[in-house]
């Protein structure tokens, strides 16, 4: 991780606000640095530990600068930035592109080339850059590519991960701006609904996700369990159970989104654990050439519709990732005919399949493979060509 360049495959970390919103302090931040060592996550990939809004004081100094909330953080930014670098570990934090940020601190509109001078300052490495109280007659694209400048000239590397949210045909500049990864959808909410609906929103978007400009589908609500302090995000009936999790965590990597885990891992259990380093998968998610995931529909495409469909993704190795997803409320057979993937019967060419949730070969075969899915289940395979 540490000689990859900034921005090539899609960021790993951890951020605050799905689970702690505005409830945030130096303690917890520096609690979830030290989970990232002695439980796994770094090891497993993860390298960015990012605070979210309602960090500051409602005003700024007097030299027009941020000032962090001295009860939250007594030591100050610098000291927790220095203290999450000791563990090898990166240090992120969040502004906005307009006046205020979405909880009503002070945002950068305008104060952009001094407040990443200093973010820099503080030894910052990823900022979250929001979209609230923009002022309404003002370019969405201009101010992003305005911050993307201040950042790119600060005198440290910042990876730019702008959050508009999806509005104002991000699609179409986003890369151009020099941003590094850009929200795509609206918030995610604990509950297989919201995933549901934000995998669908970017099926047949894989032209617009690669090196350098990764499409983020939003934060990851694996193991939450409904526990968050906002009800928006959380959920009174227990979020998801596991085999959503484990669906969620899949769409997530194969589609190419970058992973920020929004649990409280402090208190992660076992099956969240399992999930959020499976190796097999964020492999997948980490492939260094960052193809997007193209969408088949199984036959027959009558019966199964939006909710039932293939994910593939072409690796650097010229092996290739399948994911077999199913949405739906029952249990479907989703059925691949290899020639969808340009080998046909003729080629004489098999594929060998390795399942990366059960970490085993599970054959070789030619032509087609028709895996039985269980409702909101996926099966994910890493399939090499053989003859």
């Amino acid at each position: 991780m540490a000689n990859k360049q900034m921005g090539t495959t899609p960021a790993l970390g951890w951020n605050s606000w799905n689970t702690f919103t505005w409830d945030i302090n130096e303690r917890l931040i520096q609690d979830v640095a030290d989970k990232f060592v002695t439980e796994g996550y770094k090891d497993a990939g993860y390298e960015y530990i990012v605070i979210d809004d309602c960090w500051s004081l409602k005003e700024r100094d007097p030299e027009g600068r941020l000032v962090a909330d001295p009860e939250k953080f007594p030591s100050g930014m610098k000291a927790l930035a220095d203290y999450i670098h000791t563990k090898g570990l990166k240090f992120g934090m969040y502004s906005c592109a307009g006046t205020h940020t979405c909880a009503g601190y002070p945002g950068s509109f305008e104060h952009e080339f001094k407040d990443a001078e200093t973010f820099a300052g503080w030894g910052v490495d990823y900022l979250k850059y929001d979209y609230c109280f923009k002022p309404r007659h003002i370019s969405g694209e201009l101010l992003y590519k305005r911050m993307s400048l201040a950042l790119k000239n600060c005198g440290r590397e910042i990876l730019f991960s702008a959050c508009n949210w999806g509005e104002d045909n991000v699609y179409q500049w986003i890369r151009e701006s020099g941003a590094h990864m850009y929200r795509s959808t609206g918030d995610i909410q604990d509950n297989w609904d919201s995933i549901k609906k934000l995998t669908v929103s970017q099926l047949d978007k894989e032209c617009y996700t690669g090196s350098y400009c990764h499409n983020d589908m939003d934060m990851l609500v694996v193991g939450m369990y409904g526990g968050s302090n906002s009800d928006f995000i959380g959920s009174k009936i227990g979020g998801c159970n596991d085999i959503e999790y484990k669906t969620h965590f899949s769409l997530w990597s194969i589609m190419g989104s970058p992973l920020m885990i929004g649990c409280d891992i402090r208190n992660a259990n076992t099956a969240t654990m399992d999930i959020l380093k499976n190796q097999d998968i964020i492999k997948i998610n980490q492939d260094i050439e960052c193809r997007g995931a193209y969408r088949i529909k199984p036959e027959p495409q009558w019966f199964h519709g939006e909710e039932v469909f293939i994910l593939v993704k072409v690796l650097t190795d010229g092996n290739i990732a399948i994911g077999f997803f199913n949405l739906s409320d029952s249990q479907r057979e989703l059925s691949l005919q290899f020639w969808d993937l340009g080998l046909p019967y003729a080629s004489g060419v098999s594929l060998s399949m390795y399942d990366c949730w059960e970490h085993k070969e599970i054959g070789i075969f030619k032509e087609r493979y028709a895996p039985v899915i269980p409702a909101h289940d996926c099966m994910i395979v890493r399939a090499k060509l053989v003859k």
